[in-house]
């Protein structure tokens, strides 16, 4: 098997990095939590064993693809904030810019910073044409992060057997 490596990257307020066994605790709390994750996924909660086997796939998609999701960690604490990056199931069309915050780091920005900073360093590293992001109707401060990142919506399919609106994602213009 080749060697591969997860590179870090950093924002103003987080650190993007590979997932480790240390993170299991601050992602199995998460995803137990109905409110964060009735808009991730399927909507449902997951298990800290599911969390487990969650983080192998999202980091076996790293040697797979060359990319996928980090783990997102705010500086200033060092706390398990969340995870982002580029999510792309064997079945779907396209790379998804893919994100999602723990609740207590709702309200603060660190989405729409994670997501820039991953959108920018996708397209420069990877030379995608367009990647997408799937979010739920009723998901209104994902739409906001969107918007702020410039995506244009492109209609509604089911993702994960429920209604997904499609956003597009431009690589950023030069110059």
């Amino acid at each position: 098997m080749d060697e591969f490596r997860i590179p870090v990257l950093h924002t103003a307020r987080l650190t993007l990095r590979a997932l480790a066994p240390g993170d299991l605790d601050g992602f199995a709390a998460m995803q137990s939590d109905p409110l964060v994750m009735r808009h991730l996924g399927t909507g449902e909660t997951r298990t800290r064993e599911e969390t487990w086997d969650m983080m192998a796939r999202m980091l076996g998609q790293w040697a797979l693809r060359g990319y996928g999701m980090f783990a997102m960690e705010e500086t200033a604490s060092g706390r398990f904030a969340g995870r982002a990056g580029i999510l792309h199931p064997y079945v779907w069309p396209e790379p998804e810019l893919a994100y999602g915050l723990d609740r207590p780091f709702w309200g603060q920005g660190l989405a729409t910073e994670a997501a820039l900073a991953l959108r920018d360093w996708a397209f420069a590293t990877h030379g995608f044409g367009r990647m997408i992001s799937y979010v739920r109707p009723a998901n209104a401060d994902s739409v906001k992060v969107l918007r702020k990142l410039g995506a244009t919506f492109a209609g509604e399919q089911i993702m994960l057997g429920a209604p997904a609106e499609v956003w597009h994602h431009a690589p950023p213009a030069r110059g």
